[in-house]
């Protein structure tokens, strides 16, 4: 799954939690929450981890697809 990185860097900054308080509240490791930030894909028990340590929804995390015409 492909988190989008401004929706996370908002979610991130909207929550007040640095990268490593979010890994620890996630139960993911600080390495994988700076992979996904840096725009790397998880699979989607890490994204609902870390949507659940960051309070939100994972649809308010997911990348949408470019509307097509």
């Amino acid at each position: 799954m492909r988190i989008d990185r401004e929706r996370l860097a908002a979610a991130l900054a909207g929550s007040g939690l640095k990268v490593y308080e979010l890994a620890e509240r996630s139960g993911l490791s600080r390495g994988t929450v700076t992979a996904i930030k840096n725009g790397k894909s998880c699979s989607k028990d890490t994204a609902q981890r870390l949507a659940q340590g960051l309070g939100v929804s994972l649809e308010q995390l997911l990348e949408t697809a470019p509307a097509t015409a």
